[in-house]
């Protein structure tokens, strides 16, 4: 499967298509499946609970569904927005990672 057909495939169970409920829905439910994989790691790394790793798997799961409606509702494939995010690390980091470029990124770079 593809990125683009996942995409394609998470719409069929979005409740709406509406573009603005698309990226209203998206973002508030990344906020929460992100807290989720932030709370089990919390639990793991400071409270003793096992790293349950096949539930992190899905709550990245639950991510990608939130991503890939979101992007639609911005007009986008998930193909498309990641070779955006990937060209802005190349022109940000091109010769990897570099902390000096990260504590002074340009104005513009987002």
């Amino acid at each position: 499967m593809t990125i683009n057909e996942y995409q394609q495939s998470a719409m069929r169970t979005a409740s709406s298509t509406e573009p603005t409920e698309l990226i209203l829905n998206g973002a508030l439910g990344l906020c929460g499946e992100s807290g989720e994989v932030a709370d089990a790691v919390k639990k793991f790394m400071f409270q003793g609970h096992p790293l349950e790793k096949k539930h992190l798997a899905k709550e990245l799961g639950d991510i990608c569904w939130y991503l890939a409606i979101t992007a639609k509702g911005l007009g986008y494939d998930l193909e498309t927005i990641m070779k955006m995010n990937v060209e802005k690390l190349w022109k940000r980091y091109p010769e990897g990672f570099d902390p000096e470029k990260s504590l002074h990124r340009q104005e513009d770079d987002v």
